[in-house]
Formats: structure tokens, sequence, C-alpha cells
């Protein structure tokens, strides 16, 4: 097993089961998850659950070989009408989540409303075709969830296990290969490998290093531990692509706007990063 040491607290590092059909992802976010709390005043119970969207946006993110953005949305009519988090291939996220009132002590599907909520897992490459695909909230976690997603719309066999905790949040991610060659004779290999990470601890996963926990959980299997990639929190917004999205509503209604208000304040959701147009803009804006 390689050494696995993270340059910053927030970071992905994957491993590879040798003789077993089996890939698997550690991620632990501290600096990103302070971020993205600082932007709101977030109630308790939705500071776990964007830690643990942040961490799985970015497990997810580290299956695919992409450029572009994994964006990760569960939505409904319930208390809680949003959840979204977004990672790009180069480990930047962000997350918001959208409420309103008072949040009742309910499982993730129940906060979004039941029967009306959904999952969808997007894939936004920055060349090709936009892909995206939606699921019934089926289940009490977000995780458990997440792999129902996998199990109706991938029909890959995909475990997760999302904690949080002391302003962290950390994440393991197993994911079944395709049969090639040996590698799947142990038959009882992927049952056994998610037996044994059940067993993992909530603090193990959050305080551990990775090498540690690996060692911990499968010092019996031949496992290959990759360099860690570093994770951060990083916004997309920005000025020019503010002033497209007014351009997109035309002459007469920016004037209309600009007539009534006297300036166009613009306020990004995810970073809080506020923007000012005045009449004086206007001809940029056309």
């Amino acid at each position: 097993m390689s050494t696995d040491t993270p340059a910053s607290s927030d970071f992905r590092s994957k491993f590879l089961f040798e003789d077993l059909a089996i890939r698997g992802e550690i991620v632990r976010l501290e600096a990103t998850v302070a971020e993205v709390l600082g932007k709101h005043d977030y109630p308790t119970q939705l500071q776990a659950l964007l830690g643990e969207a942040l961490v799985a946006a970015a497990l997810l993110t580290g299956t695919l070989k992409f450029e572009g953005l994994l964006i990760l949305q569960a939505k409904g009519e319930g208390p809680l009408n949003l959840l979204m988090a977004e990672c790009s291939n180069g480990g930047q996220l962000r997350a918001i989540a959208r409420w309103d009132g008072t949040l009742p002590d309910e499982p993730l599907a129940n906060l979004l409303g039941g029967g009306m909520s959904h999952l969808a897992i997007t894939i936004d490459p920055a060349n090709g075709q936009r892909y995206q695909g939606i699921v019934p909230l089926d289940g009490l976690s977000l995780a458990e969830c997440i792999e129902h997603y996998f199990a109706q719309s991938e029909q890959l066999g995909t475990r997760l296990w999302l904690v949080t905790g002391g302003g962290r949040a950390a994440g393991i991610l197993l994911q079944e290969l395709p049969e090639a060659g040996g590698a799947r004779r142990d038959a009882d290999a992927w049952n056994r490998v998610c037996r044994l990470t059940d067993t993992l601890t909530a603090q193990e996963l959050l305080g551990l290093p990775t090498e540690t926990v690996l060692n911990r959980l499968y010092h019996q299997e031949d496992v290959r531990l990759f360099d860690a990639e570093p994770l951060a929190f990083a916004c997309s917004c920005s000025d020019a692509r503010t002033r497209n999205a007014l351009r997109s509503l035309g002459a007469t209604e920016l004037r209309s706007i600009l007539d009534e208000q006297g300036q166009i304040d613009i306020t990004c959701e995810f970073c809080n990063q506020r923007r000012t147009y005045t009449p004086a803009d206007l001809p940029d804006l056309l």
C-alpha cells in the first residue's frame, strides 16, 4: 500500500483491491464544509445533510473520467425543498439547501415530501451532451438513496457510508467492477468487503489516516492506495455569467427593471457574492 500524505484537510483517496473486482474511495472534508456552512444560517439538521451531500458529490465524481461537473440534487415539496451539491473533475465543490420554516426530525425523504421527492444526478461535461438520471427518493439516508439510484439506473453494485461530526464530513464508497479475468473467482468478495466496511465507526472515518482505515478494515486483502487528490470549495459564478443571464431577459425587461428599481442586485446563492448593475451598465448588457 502506497503512502497517502494529503497536503490539505480536504482530499479524496482512491484505492483498488488487486485481486478483486472492487474499487473504492475515501473523502474527508473540513475547510469546504466550513465555507459552505458559513454562507447561510443553516439549521443543525441541514448542516449534517450538506456535509454528507458534499462528500457524496466528491465520491461520485471520483468514479468518472470526464471534464465538467457532477451535480447531485434531492428535490421535493416538503419543508426541505432542495439539497444540492456540485463537484468538478478538478475537485472544486459547492452546495446549497433551501427550506421553509422549522424542519422536523425526520428522514431525508420525509423532509422532502415523501412520495413527491426525487434524486437526480447530472453529468455536465465541458464538451459533449449533458446527461441526467432521476429516480424516486427511496431510503432513510442520503447514502441509501444514492445506492438505490445506482441499483435502478446503473445496475452497478455501489455502497456508500457518509458521516459528519466536529465540523468535518467524510465518506467511503465501494463499487463493483465489471468481470475481468480471474478477479471475480472469489464469489463472496463483494459481500465480505461490504460487511467489513460496515464495522467502520464514524470516529474512525472522520479522524484516522486513510492508510490506517484501510489496514484496519482490509488487512487480509491486497489493497493498492493511490495518491490523494485535493478538494476545495469554489464557486463558478462570475460577472460574465451574470451579465449573460441578464441579457437573456431582453432589452425591454432590463430597462423596465432599471427604471423601476434604479439598479439590479444579483446575489449568488452558493457564495453570497453580490453584484450590482446600474443604468450605466445597460449598453454593455444589451
